[in-house]
């Protein structure tokens, strides 16, 4: 064919890129294409201004990226549809590549977009796409540890060629490249990611499988949920390299992510409605739900996880699920309400993984000790027994000694006393919920 559109949503590098490498071996001209999607805000879990940010220079840096390739990005706004046949239509395109994606949004914009041009979707947003795999019987899998078994037997294959070169249609004269402004959040695109991967995975990929990843003052994460999440960093990629550097427990991670998926493109309504229903009666409490938001509940772990969801539009893995704990299971409130907020600041705001994980933590979804509930005191003890965690984003207890910060009722005058009590709270939860109630 002698004019091809690659448009990219969340797969925004050249690197390992399926969509990209197709688009530019099948035509003779290539217009590399990205919507700024005005729908995205009119959806239940609407667009944020931390991820905004990190998406607007992961759009430049595509764009520097692709020009060194002789290429260039061009950046519309509107309905990715709309957008997608005009540009087509303006470079005498009738096939479009893309990347396949798996939430109710992403598959109806393909499903509309197929009906108007020549759609091939490539598989570059997971390491196993949804569907590869599955149960006998099922189209998907609901337990993890079966789909991890299937998933690590699955040939991964090797990372696609950055394309040597880009050629843009007759006609198409690159502008100036896309300038959003600076941004007071981590760095997004492809060469940071890159950067970032590289030198996580040679300093800490050891110790991440050994408990580092569970030492929330340390940051021993690697923090690249972000990048894959925008697609700054192919997940096949850094599966196989963390693979061949022996990092199994990483690779773990990375099937969660996978797995999150399969489930939500196979009962996409999991987006709004529980997996697994158990009859919960959610409360309403619009000031606990206020002061979980703000970081005053007075338990440090959780007021700490979420003033850092709000400095950094990140937070570390385990104090999310103690956090999220609090407000499901002490506070008795609806997990799409969290699951709203989280989404509204996470930088890596992912529909699979943060529905998942909520759901997870709801026992509404694939825990298999749906009524387990964290304790916020018990966890501080020991994830941040030193308080180090919390000090960091917590000022009013920068001068406690780590002994009382675990203690709610020995704190600073200027920190909030605790807004409920954890034992009676328990209590509610399993007269709400039923028996074997488990309190971490």
């Amino acid at each position: 064919m002698q004019v091809a559109i690659v448009l990219f949503t969340r797969d925004l590098r050249v690197h390992d890129n399926p969509a990209l490498a197709a688009a530019v071996e099948s035509a003779e001209t290539v217009l590399p294409l990205f919507v700024l999607d005005d729908g995205i805000g009119a959806t239940r879990y609407g667009a944020a201004a931390n991820r905004s940010a990190f998406l607007h220079e992961s759009l430049a840096d595509l764009d520097a990226s692709l020009r060194r390739l002789g290429g260039a990005l061009d950046v519309r706004r509107g309905d990715v549809v709309d957008e997608t046949v005009r540009a087509a239509r303006a470079v005498g395109a009738a096939t479009v590549f893309a990347s396949a994606d798996v939430s109710p949004y992403a598959t109806e914009r393909q499903r509309r977009l197929a009906a108007e041009v020549d759609l091939r979707l490539a598989d570059g947003n997971f390491v196993v796409p949804a569907g590869e795999v599955a149960p006998t019987g099922n189209d998907h899998y609901q337990v993890f540890s079966p789909y991890h078994r299937a998933w690590s037997q699955v040939p991964w294959g090797a990372p696609v060629r950055t394309p040597a070169a880009i050629s843009l249609p007759a006609g198409v004269e690159p502008g100036p490249g896309p300038d959003f402004g600076p941004s007071a959040m981590p760095s997004g695109g492809e060469t940071a990611g890159s950067e970032r991967a590289g030198a996580w995975l040679r300093v800490h990929l050891d110790d991440y499988g050994s408990g580092g990843h569970d030492a929330i003052a340390a940051d021993g994460t690697s923090r690249l949920s972000p990048y894959l999440h925008f697609g700054c960093v192919s997940p096949r990629a850094l599966a196989v390299r963390a693979r061949e550097l022996g990092g199994d427990a990483f690779t773990r991670q990375l099937c969660w992510r996978d797995f999150y998926a399969q489930i939500l493109a196979a009962r996409p309504r999991t987006q709004v409605e529980d997996l697994r229903p158990r009859g919960d009666r959610w409360l309403d409490d619009p000031e606990g739900l206020a002061a979980w938001k703000e970081g005053m509940t007075g338990f440090p772990l959780v007021d700490a996880g979420m003033r850092q969801l709000r400095e950094e539009g990140w937070m570390h893995n385990r104090a999310r699920m103690v956090a999220a704990s609090f407000l499901v299971k002490d506070l008795g409130i609806d997990w799409r309400e969290g699951a709203r907020h989280f989404f509204d600041l996470l930088l890596d705001g992912d529909v699979a993984q943060n529905i998942g994980n909520w759901q997870w933590v709801a026992g509404t979804g694939v825990d298999t000790r749906p009524n387990r509930i964290y304790n916020p005191t018990a966890q501080l003890r020991k994830l941040d027994p030193d308080g180090a965690y919390v000090r960091r984003y917590v000022p009013e207890l920068a001068d406690v000694p780590a002994r009382d910060i675990a203690e709610p009722g020995l704190l600073a005058p200027s920190y909030p006393r605790p807004i409920v009590d954890h034992a009676q709270a328990v209590a509610a939860f399993r007269q709400r919920r039923g028996p074997g109630s488990l309190d971490r």
